[in-house]
């Protein structure tokens, strides 16, 4: 059956009307009950019937327009529903964030503030290339093959956070071979920012045993914040740690730092809003870093 003589049909079982039917689709009348005729034909029964100088739905006319007012109606809406969709997607930010997710979150309110109307959403996932802006780890292997529009690459420094009533707390740098058998608190294997502390560690000379771990960064911030353990703390996009227990300590030997990688992508184009926020990010990176965390 074609969509167009169930709509046809659909029509006139509305008004029960061949000549208001025909007015309404703009079409002649006689094609249009020439197209009632072939639907008839096709269905093998009869739809409408006349009684008196009208026409009136036969039983199979009317099973056939209650199954149709399930369809058509739903059809009708796409258009509006796709224009709807289309504005939300013009104000949908999505992002792919690998590492400093608690500086995007809180560059993320600080945008809501000014932009309340815009939507994100976060997912971390380095599988996942649907998305318009990235945030990694340099050290991290980024399996997005999108086009790229804009890039801006920030290095950062990580430190050691150490309980302050620690032998270690009064040195002005320490070698991380020095805590070698130290309980770290540290994000679980998986996460990219982990695997950038196993190298420091072999670096040292040693393997990371953590006493603690979790794939939240939430959870980790919050144990060594409380003094339980040593564990390594980048220099802004976790923030400043809260706790008057913990000091963070450079690392003067190896050498301990990430890159911080942000793009946009070239799908960004269908997201007004994309490039705008990954600018407003940019900027709140920055400033994070000069300030050290402290904003």
């Amino acid at each position: 059956m074609e969509l167009n003589k169930l709509r046809y049909f659909y029509i006139v079982a509305k008004y029960e009307h061949m000549t208001r039917a025909a007015e309404e689709m703009h079409i002649a009348q006689p094609a249009l009950t020439k197209t009632i005729k072939a639907l008839e034909d096709e269905l093998g029964v009869p739809l409408f019937m006349k009684k008196g100088r009208n026409i009136v739905l036969t039983p199979f006319g009317e099973y056939l327009k209650i199954k149709l007012d399930g369809i058509f109606p739903q059809l009708d809406r796409i258009p509006e529903e796709l224009k709807s969709l289309q504005t939300q997607k013009k104000h949908t930010v999505r992002l792919n964030v690998l590492a400093a997710s608690t500086a995007v979150t809180n560059a993320i309110i600080s945008y809501k503030k000014s932009h309340p109307h815009i939507i994100f959403e976060l997912i971390q996932n380095e599988a996942d290339a649907n998305c318009d802006i990235s945030v990694m780890t340099g050290n991290c292997m980024e399996k997005n093959t999108q086009v790229i529009r804009k890039q801006c690459e920030m290095e950062e420094k990580i430190y050691l956070a150490v309980p302050k009533h620690s032998p270690y707390a009064t040195l002005a740098s320490i070698e991380l071979s020095a805590v070698q058998n130290e309980e770290f608190v540290s994000l679980a294997g998986s996460r990219p920012f982990r695997s950038i502390c196993d190298t420091f560690c072999a670096l040292a000379g040693f393997r990371l045993k953590p006493s603690f771990e979790s794939d939240s960064p939430i959870a980790v911030q919050n144990i060594i914040g409380a003094g339980a353990g040593v564990g390594f703390w980048p220099e802004y996009s976790w923030g400043k740690i809260s706790a008057s227990d913990t000091v963070l300590l450079p690392i003067s030997s190896p050498v301990c730092a990430r890159k911080l990688t942000v793009t946009l992508y070239e799908n960004a184009a269908i997201s007004e809003v994309a490039e705008d926020f990954y600018h407003h990010l940019i900027r709140y990176l920055q400033r994070k870093r000069r300030n050290r965390g402290k904003i």
